[in-house]
């Protein structure tokens, strides 16, 4: 029965199987719920923040998964407006991937509101004077158009095809993607950039605070840059993985290495724009506002080699890495590199929001450690599983990879052929 559902022509585990890979999932997802209920009952007292670090572990997560759901409007962006179509190999997978992130993240904002029934006020009675207010109606809004796009991929499925009804609305929801991806890189656009320029306009917090261009501060355009050259990564690091997993080829090696490339060209553009910004901080914002950049390195665990992990280790090495062809070409260094990428802007999120609300402001303030307490790390535990089923049932039962079938007819793999393949 199960296998009446599976896509003709590709192959996939048993049931039992398959059962036995979700099982310790469903068991983390249900242990997460549990946190979450222990928050939602009992209140807030139930995690490690307060009045100082009314930002943790959930805006941290928030913030990350965000970052990297990125890739579901940016590749979307490319394939639709700017017609790379090599990434049609991956399309599916990244809107599946967005869909998850950005799911899970509204998922732990309406805990972290501590009143998810109220949410709604934030509609009704907007605060035009906040970024905030931007950042919900867009990031709603866009996971509205994420669902949207997700409908046609699950009205593909082999049992769904054969009613009539479903195919012509898959149809004729395909006719709109074009603009369905014009209007989820605006969403999207705004949003990173006003999840940034939040921390940007902070003036009690000499450490977050940036100068203005134009209109907002420049940490809007580096929220923008690193999610946009993170994205790429991301997809081909979840790609990869679960090709590992299924033990079989889903892409062609070229669109890997397009992804990587294209991350690459942005991860640059971001590195030396990271680069100026910190360069302007350190000698011009900050002795401004009376602090010298040196004292907020002063404060364990928080030395200056956050920021050369920050910007060197994860953000020049990974970028020069997937800019050179040859390194490109092999697996390795191609797949660390991404790993790298989504591991910078994962410690970026983590500076703005954990280191910053750490450091002292004034002179007799104190710093302060902040730790996650168990029903915080359970909710994180939750998402995660959550992405993890939401995605195993999408690769069993729906075509995520348009090429797979072709590609599984295709024996043997270029990296299993003999090294003197060819000579004889």
């Amino acid at each position: 029965m199960d296998k009446q559902f599976i896509a003709r022509g590709v192959q996939r585990c048993s049931t039992p199987r398959f059962l036995l890979w979700i099982l310790p999932w469903v068991a983390m997802l249900a242990f997460g719920l549990y946190a979450a209920a222990l928050c939602l009952i009992k209140g807030l007292n139930q995690t490690n923040m307060d009045n100082r670090f009314a930002f943790g572990l959930w805006i941290y997560l928030d913030l990350t998964v965000i970052a990297l759901g990125a890739g579901a409007f940016f590749t979307g962006f490319l394939l639709y407006i700017l017609k790379v179509h090599e990434l049609r190999a991956v399309i599916n997978s990244a809107v599946v991937i967005g869909l998850v992130c950005y799911t899970g993240a509204v998922g732990v904002l309406m805990l972290d509101v501590g009143q998810p029934l109220r949410a709604w006020f934030t509609f009704w009675y907007p605060n035009v004077h906040s970024m905030l207010t931007e950042v919900t109606f867009c990031i709603t809004c866009y996971l509205t158009v994420l669902a949207i796009e997700y409908l046609p991929i699950v009205l593909k499925n082999r049992k769904l095809r054969q009613v009539p009804a479903f195919l012509v609305f898959e149809f004729e929801l395909h006719k709109l993607i074009y603009v369905l991806a014009g209007v989820g890189t605006f969403l999207s656009f705004f949003h990173q950039g006003s999840l940034g320029g939040l921390y940007g306009v902070l003036r009690g917090r000499p450490f977050a605070f940036r100068e203005g261009l134009g209109l907002w501060p420049s940490t809007f355009f580096l929220f923008i840059l690193s999610a946009a050259a993170v994205g790429p990564s991301f997809i081909l690091l979840t790609t990869w993985l679960v090709e590992k997993i299924a033990r079989k080829r889903l892409v062609r090696p070229q669109v890997m290495q397009l992804l990587g490339r294209i991350s690459g060209l942005l991860l640059a553009v971001y590195v030396l724009a990271k680069t100026i910004d910190t360069l302007v901080w350190i000698n011009r914002t900050s002795p401004a506002t009376g602090f010298l950049a040196a004292q907020y390195y002063s404060w364990r665990p928080f030395g200056t080699w956050i920021l050369f992990a920050e910007i060197v280790l994860f953000g020049l090495v990974p970028a020069l890495v997937l800019l050179a062809p040859r390194l490109r070409k092999r697996t390795g260094w191609l797949v660390s590199a991404a790993a790298l990428a989504c591991c910078g802007v994962a410690l970026n999120r983590f500076v703005m929001t954990v280191q910053t609300l750490a450091l002292p402001t004034l002179s007799f303030d104190e710093f302060l450690s902040y730790t996650p307490s168990w029903q915080e790390i359970g909710t994180f535990v939750a998402v995660v599983a959550f992405g993890v089923l939401v995605y195993s049932f999408s690769f069993r039962y729906l075509q995520l990879f348009p090429e797979e079938r072709e590609l599984q007819i295709e024996t043997p793999r270029e990296e299993e052929q003999p090294v003197l393949a060819g000579r004889y």
